[in-house]
């Protein structure tokens, strides 16, 4: 397990929380309970902090608030945590001036989600995403591949060819399968380190080559989850397994609907009203709130 936890160097850390976006009773960012968040998911264990991604609520958040809301997140967390930005964009100029500013505001990283709703082909997500990486070639970059959302899949050979690229260094893999990991690894080798983007697949993905991932219930179980990944890298695999099958009714219930609509209900039930989701997203219905609130009740103790 020492070799292998050697070889799979994680650029951001293991534990990444992809951090919602607090709103206040107007609708409008309460960025003071940002920073608190942001505080609170480091002390849970979070590596980094991914702002202004799906689960912040990016699409519906302006370029003032997003730019704002990273640098309270940056203000309030130690030197030490990494930062990632969410900078993707169906418009290739659009992406490179936010992968740009990303960079001038002291980012550690830029997420960058494939281009979503025109569909473009291989060739052109391959110019999509070197345009950018040339764009801020100091700043390192994290592919996202979530085609549910995009409607469109990055596949590991157009990947392979934009490994020319230095900056280019990690991938979040949110395909639901397991051979997107294995095909990456095969194309791409150890220079990139793939994380998942489902907590429900994190222990099967770690066995196949991720290096951690980026997470939606750290919001409520980042122990745990830092705790499965440590059990697994340290050969302790069964107690990995143990809160792998433990967590599974949390992370199908955070899924239930629409991201990031259940952890703000599990976040508003633990205590933190971050308030509901913008518009055209809505709050939890009352059912899926109490079958969430019993899950809650019922999580095991890290």
């Amino acid at each position: 397990m020492s070799n292998l936890t050697t070889a799979l160097s994680p650029p951001f850390g293991r534990l990444l929380t992809a951090m919602v976006t607090p709103f206040d009773e107007y609708g409008e960012v309460d960025f003071e309970l940002a920073a608190q968040l942001a505080k609170h998911l480091v002390r849970e264990g979070s590596d980094g902090i991914v702002v202004c991604g799906t689960t912040g609520e990016s699409p519906t958040l302006s370029w003032k608030e997003q730019h704002d809301l990273f640098r309270t997140v940056r203000n309030a967390v130690p030197h030490e945590v990494h930062i990632l930005a969410g900078t993707g964009s169906n418009s290739t100029a659009e992406a490179i001036e936010a992968t740009c500013e990303a960079a001038s505001l002291g980012a550690d990283g830029a997420l960058i989600v494939v281009p979503y709703y025109n569909k473009p082909p291989q060739e052109g997500l391959e110019a999509h995403f070197r345009a950018i990486s040339n764009s801020a070639p100091e700043l390192p970059l994290m592919l996202y591949n979530i085609p549910g959302r995009t409607g469109c899949s990055l596949s590991p050979n157009t990947v392979s060819r934009l490994m020319d690229c230095s900056n280019i260094v990690s991938f979040k893999a949110a395909s639901g399968t397991l051979d997107e990991v294995t095909q990456l690894r095969m194309k791409c080798g150890s220079r990139l380190a793939v994380y998942s983007g489902d907590d429900g697949l994190l222990l099967p993905m770690l066995a196949v080559g991720a290096v951690g991932v980026v997470s939606v219930a750290s919001h409520i179980v980042g122990p745990c989850l830092k705790a499965i990944i440590e059990s697994y890298l340290s050969g302790r695999v069964s107690r990995a397994l143990e809160y792998h099958e433990q967590l599974q009714p949390l992370f199908k219930a955070l899924f239930a609907t629409t991201n990031p609509i259940p952890v703000k209900a599990a976040l508003e039930l633990s205590g933190w009203p971050v308030g509901s989701p913008r518009s055209p997203l809505f709050r939890l219905n009352t059912q899926m709130k109490d079958e969430l609130s019993k899950i809650l009740s019922d999580l095991p103790k890290h």
